[in-house]
């Protein structure tokens, strides 16, 4: 069970081929592309550690077998690794969840593994645990290209109206970016079929969201951007490097 103000859970998604990342995603799957000498997924496991979360869901689907021999169980990185393997079919965003709902706490965090993140997970976790009545809670931002984007309408209180999903024609009055991180109560499993494909963004949120459930977003300032391409990658690669150099200058 959490405790009032803490997760120590994460389910970071890792099953999906990489295919936008072809040729980094040949012989290795996307969340161990590296950034910096290091896989992405081990950026994933050094943020989270750093905010108390060590207790590690991972799904897996393309060449597990990279993931799981270079992690084990985690203890050599300082935290609980268990795995979920999707054989012989992969079940989407969150039906990869699904599989890990008997060893999940009360309130735990969801992570696209694709995406880089530097988020403040404290504070996240504090902003989500002190809302009444929520199922859930997404990382959301301002939208550069908000036509060819999945967007969600909110109220004040930053709470889900409305998923409006690409292609837009007209754009909701009042609408974010939704960034996948998110911190789930474990009563939104109860939406989610066993071994069935099924997807957040498309599928549960709309169905939590239209049986009267309590969803709200979250802003903040923290670097957070996904890899799912090579331009995003090499964005990610570059802001990566400026930022080793600044702290390399500031301890100088």
């Amino acid at each position: 069970m959490n405790s009032s103000d803490k997760i120590s859970q994460v389910v970071i998604l890792s099953a999906g081929f990489g295919t936008r990342l072809k040729p980094l995603t040949d012989s290795i799957p996307k969340v161990m592309v590296p950034l910096l000498d290091k896989p992405l997924l081990l950026h994933h496991i050094e943020q989270l550690k750093r905010h108390g979360i060590t207790d590690i869901f991972i799904n897996l689907h393309y060449l597990p077998e990279i993931i799981t021999n270079y992690f084990s169980d985690g203890s050599k990185f300082g935290v609980h690794i268990t795995y979920a393997f999707e054989n012989p079919n992969i079940l989407g965003t969150a039906g990869g969840i699904k599989n890990f709902e008997k060893n999940l706490d009360d309130s735990f965090f969801v992570i696209y593994g694709d995406m880089f993140s530097l988020v403040d997970y404290t504070k996240m976790a504090k902003a989500f645990l002190k809302e009444e009545n929520a199922i859930g809670m997404e990382i959301i931002g301002d939208e550069d290209h908000p036509n060819d984007s999945d967007l969600v309408e909110i109220d004040d209180s930053l709470r889900f109206i409305r998923i409006h999903q690409k292609p837009h024609i007209v754009l909701p009055k009042r609408y974010k970016e939704m960034l996948p991180v998110f911190v789930f109560n474990k009563k939104i499993l109860n939406y989610i079929k066993p071994q069935t494909y099924y997807e957040i963004d498309h599928e549960l949120l709309p169905k939590v969201l239209e049986s009267g459930e309590n969803f709200y977003g979250y802003e903040c300032k923290e670097f957070l951007k996904d890899i799912g391409t090579l331009d995003r990658y090499h964005t990610v690669e570059k802001y990566l490097l400026a930022l080793k150099e600044k702290n390399k200058n500031d301890n100088a």
